[in-house]
């Protein structure tokens, strides 16, 4: 995996700009490094992403510096170690997200709350982690340590929001 570092200078005290940029750079999975510096690994999504953040910062009148990593410089592996320490932070959210979902949908099952509008919002909840899931997994290119217990609570989240609408569907069959 080749790297780059990305730095870039905006003027003014307007922190819209610097925030845009520093979103689109933590969308892609980029590592801050430093204050408006960054690692990011080469490739097609990543290299989008930087697109993005140069267009954002020169459309602000800054300037963006990108230089390659030596891969004989002996970095490549801290900045896999740091990238992959990133990751495993979002999938521990991740984790937390699932845990509350199934927690909500359990008490949804304790009160009885059968309803099609509990349904829809429990949809939505699931919908939400199921993208979260697809965008960290297309961010986790090393395979941080808990992506694997994330895939199976984001499972028994779906299982258990089906259990939850064939209730909602039986409860609205009922005379």
């Amino acid at each position: 995996m080749l790297w780059r570092i990305v730095t870039y200078r905006l003027a003014g005290e307007e922190s819209r700009h610097r925030v845009a940029a520093w979103r689109e750079l933590r969308r892609v999975g980029a590592v801050a490094l430093q204050s408006a510096t960054w690692a990011v690994p080469t490739g097609d999504r990543f290299d989008e992403g930087l697109e993005k953040t140069r267009i954002l910062v020169e459309r602000a009148h800054g300037q963006v510096l990108v230089f390659d990593v030596d891969p004989a410089s002996g970095s490549l592996g801290e900045l896999e170690r740091l990238y992959t320490d990133e990751r495993e932070a979002e999938w521990v959210e991740f984790r937390a997200e699932c845990d509350k979902a199934l927690a909500e949908l359990r008490s949804e099952f304790t009160k009885e709350k059968f309803t099609l509008a509990e349904l829809d919002e429990e949809e939505h909840n699931v919908d939400r982690l199921r993208r979260w899931y697809r965008d960290l997994r297309a961010k986790d290119i090393f395979g941080a340590p808990s992506a694997a217990d994330a895939e199976v609570q984001l499972k028994a989240c779906a299982e258990l929001l089906e259990d939850f609408a064939e209730q909602v569907y039986q409860a609205r069959r009922r005379p």
